[in-house]
């Protein structure tokens, strides 16, 4: 069972699952392990038997026991913590951290040092969701919840969270998101201007700039939103 699953007309979580890691949290002993020449402290121990789950890790990366990962899956030197999903065909390029609970759906790509935010607590809180096909650029960071539709592409360095603006500007006039990109959406890192007693300020915000065609396959479709709308990864 998964933290969250997709049903008719979204996704839900299930605080059942959370709460259970966290029991499990309160009753796992600290202990001493060692993987290969690594050593390591902690109560929860790394994933084992990935040859047969057809996982690739290459070192240091580390799944962590508790996560799920499909066959197919790459982790470079990244991780991938407990109650974790990822799908099969992505990648988890260096650096990258997918957190407690993430769901990440298939064939995905996580650029190098991108973060994933985590959720255990409360139970019962969404946790991060990127669902199949979507390009998440180099340094972007995605927590509180938001979810990134199918086919999405994030430019280098956006940052997500459940308040920030998710503006459209393709059309005559704007129009605003939060907590969720829309499928196919190319979204790049922007600014908009806020009045404060002291002055005006840039926040930042994140704009999307255009929509992958569907008349191509993935990788050519990445490569013309990349080239079209000039997304930095």
């Amino acid at each position: 069972m998964r933290v969250a699953e997709r049903k008719e007309g979204g996704w839900e979580s299930n605080a059942w699952v959370m709460k259970a890691i966290n029991l499990y949290f309160g009753i796992a002993e600290m202990r001493t392990m060692e993987v290969g020449p690594f050593e390591y402290h902690d109560k929860i121990p790394t994933k084992k038997n990935l040859a047969a789950a057809g996982v690739r890790v290459v070192p240091p990366g580390t799944v962590r026991y508790g996560a799920f990962v499909e066959p197919g899956v790459v982790v470079m030197p990244g991780y991938v913590n407990i109650g974790a999903h990822v799908g099969s065909g992505t990648m988890v390029d260096t650096w990258a951290t997918v957190g407690s609970g993430a769901q990440i759906g298939r064939n995905v790509h996580l650029a190098g040092g991108v973060g994933i935010g985590g959720v255990l607590e409360p139970p019962g809180a969404m946790p991060v969701v990127i669902e199949d096909g979507a390009f998440v650029g180099s340094r972007v960071i995605v927590t509180e919840g938001v979810r990134v539709e199918e086919g999405a592409v994030l430019g280098a360095g956006v940052v997500l969270t459940s308040s920030t603006q998710i503006i459209d500007v393709t059309g005559p006039e704007e129009a605003v998101y939060r907590g969720r990109v829309p499928a196919r959406s190319v979204v790049v890192a922007g600014t908009r201007t806020k009045e404060f007693p002291s002055g005006h300020y840039q926040l930042q915000t994140a704009l999307i700039i255009g929509q992958r065609r569907e008349s191509t396959d993935q990788k050519t479709s990445l490569n013309d939103a990349l080239r079209e709308f000039g997304v930095s990864v």
